[in-house]
């Protein structure tokens, strides 16, 4: 596969927080930013959502209101957002950063047309604030604007390498598939994408690469074609 020209890079938070597995590491951030101008210095567009499981999982709260909770997982989005970019200009790139509801400075109002003239001027667009709605994940977020900004290619980077067909932490004979149909996802209720995100991206036609962010310069070689994980179509 040739390299793409327009992707939506997905890192989840815990990839942000490393083996501290809370917060931020940075050593690890800085790896993922230089990787990210690699990738754009050969003229591939970026946009990049992230999670926010490094400070919250609302799903995972059982005394507030779920609305709240959701919320409280948006700012966290948001704040990551922030960080990495920050983290991006620190290593040499041009940054903007969107998000569905007002921030004061902190960000801009998403518009579509603004986030494609920022691409197209080389710079790496975070996307934050989930949707600016309760009960939708960052993985919904993650297909919305996906489909959205007309991105070839959703880039996950995970801590497996790649979609298997039973969890390969239990089952050391899992079975890992080169390439898998959204369909099947469905059908073997396989966990790649959330319900909601795996519908979206089968309608509308966006491909989701899936790979272990572990592996030396995995985001750059597996935009650049060298696919070391799954491809979902």
């Amino acid at each position: 596969m040739s390299e793409f020209k327009r992707v939506l890079l997905k890192l989840s938070g815990e990839a942000l927080a490393g083996e501290k597995k809370t917060g931020f590491d940075e050593e690890t951030c800085i790896a993922v930013a230089k990787q990210i101008k690699q990738i754009t210095e050969k003229g591939i567009q970026v946009a990049v959502v992230t999670g926010g499981g490094n400070f919250w999982r609302g799903r995972s709260s059982h005394t507030i209101d779920r609305t709240k909770a959701d919320s409280i997982g948006m700012l966290g989005t948001v704040m990551n957002c922030i960080y990495m970019s920050e983290i991006c200009r620190y290593v040499g790139m041009e940054t903007a950063i969107y998000t569905p509801f007002a921030c004061g400075s902190f960000t801009e109002l998403f518009s579509k047309d603004k986030a494609v003239g920022d691409m197209e001027a080389g710079k790496v667009v975070f996307l934050a604030g989930g949707t600016g709605h309760p009960y939708f994940s960052t993985d919904t977020t993650t297909a919305l604007r996906a489909i959205e900004l007309e991105c070839e290619v959703i880039v996950m980077a995970r801590a497996v390498d790649g979609v298997y067909d039973s969890d390969p932490k239990v089952n050391p004979d899992a079975k890992k598939y080169s390439k898998v149909t959204y369909q099947e996802l469905l059908d073997k209720k396989l966990s790649v994408l959330d319900l909601t995100a795996t519908v979206m991206c089968m309608e509308n036609g966006v491909s989701t690469l899936v790979f272990s962010l572990n592996e030396e310069n995995a985001i750059v070689n597996n935009v650049s074609g060298n696919i070391t994980g799954t491809i979902v179509y």
